[in-house]
């Protein structure tokens, strides 16, 4: 099972995190933890900032993505091109309009329905809760040009409602995957970046999106972060649209095949070239990053007292933080492991449980102690 590998949170959170949070206040004559990094996210593909840089300076999107995934090339998906997007699990009933056919009946797009589980199987229901067709495992409603699904929002394609296993429906958006890039793309990154930027990351959201499957039977892909947020067509723009139009049916492969091309916020100035504790993937290397300058998490410090560092890592260090000795780092300077000394003994922690513990942007860190 596949799946885009992502920082915790969605590119445009971190674009606006504010870098305020990097400061505590340690007592006054209190030892203080200086904690100093750089980027935002896991470091592995493409930078958000960086792109945004070089679609700043004139590259193409081809070639922006070609600096970021080695040895791949930028070609037409001859695949499906339909895909299905998890949106939400509902314990009730699934209201919708906007439909004109379900289950094998004909809907009039103006009234509401109602999709209920029955059972191991779905039925349609009228708005008023008036049994009219059985579905089977699965309730599948198409129509005009979007189905509004109450509570959840506005889509284009077909709505599917599947029994979920642990009792309830699956509300799943049925879509082509260009309208899929329409309603993701302005939820990874803002629609007022450099065209080439957009064009890069729809062709990298296209390719993620079908080399994905993570659902079995019911859906392909989520609708957050755990692959790409996508908000349907409230979350369109004109920008991005065009990026999604000017890039139509572009994928990144690697011997033919398509790749994850994923992506992150900050680099810190280099690229990671593998995920921590991953296998080694081709396509994937350390490159030098410049234009991640523009990043307002490009470089960061933190400031901890004595107190706060024992009360974060206490979980991890045996009695009173002493020291912190990185063990070893990744081809970027990202921590892959590192040594906690402490007054009662040592002990190994990975880089992703000392960046959480410590609420880090970014493995990028360095210690010092004064």
């Amino acid at each position: 099972m596949t799946r885009a590998r992502r920082s915790g949170a969605a590119l445009l959170a971190a674009l606006i995190a504010a870098a305020a949070f990097a400061a505590t206040a340690a007592p006054a004559g209190a030892k203080t933890w200086i904690v100093s990094g750089a980027g935002y996210g896991h470091g592995v593909g493409m930078g958000a900032w960086g792109a945004y840089g070089y679609g700043k300076h004139g590259w193409g999107y081809k070639r922006i993505i070609g600096h970021y995934y080695r040895r791949v090339r930028v070609e037409k998906d001859r695949g499906s091109d339909r895909i299905r997007v998890l949106l939400a699990t509902r314990s009730g009933d699934v209201k919708f309009d906007g439909a004109t056919k379900a289950c094998k009946r004909r809907l009039k797009p103006g009234n509401t329905y109602r999709a209920q589980r029955h059972g191991g199987e779905v039925r349609l229901l009228s708005g008023a809760g008036k049994r009219l067709a059985g579905c089977g495992k699965r309730l599948h409603a198409k129509g005009g040009k979007t189905i509004d699904i109450h509570g959840v929002g506005s889509y284009r394609g077909a709505l599917e409602a599947v029994p979920g296993g642990s009792g309830g429906l699956l509300v799943v958006n049925r879509l082509d995957v260009e309208d899929y890039v329409r309603g993701s793309l302005p939820g990874e990154i803002p629609p007022d970046w450099p065209k080439h930027t957009l064009e890069a990351f729809a062709v990298a959201i296209r390719s993620i999106a079908l080399s994905t499957d993570v659902g079995g039977k019911a859906f392909d892909i989520y609708s957050d972060t755990r692959t790409q947020v996508y908000g349907g067509v409230k979350l369109e723009s004109k920008r991005t649209n065009r990026a999604a139009k000017a890039t139509r049916h572009q994928v990144v492969t690697y011997h033919g095949k398509v790749i994850q091309a994923t992506y992150f916020s900050s680099s810190g100035g280099r690229t990671e070239s593998r995920f921590l504790g991953g296998p080694k993937v081709p396509y994937y290397e350390s490159v030098k990053d410049p234009y991640d300058r523009y990043s307002p998490q490009h470089r960061w410090k933190f400031r901890f007292s004595q107190r706060e560092m024992d009360s974060r890592l206490g979980p991890y260090v045996d009695g009173r933080l002493r020291r912190i000795r990185v063990l070893k780092r990744g081809d970027s300077p990202r921590i892959v492991t590192a040594k906690l000394i402490g007054s009662r003994g040592s002990s190994k922690v990975r880089g992703d449980t000392l960046q959480v513990a410590l609420g880090l942007y970014d493995r990028w860190a360095y210690f010092k102690k004064r």
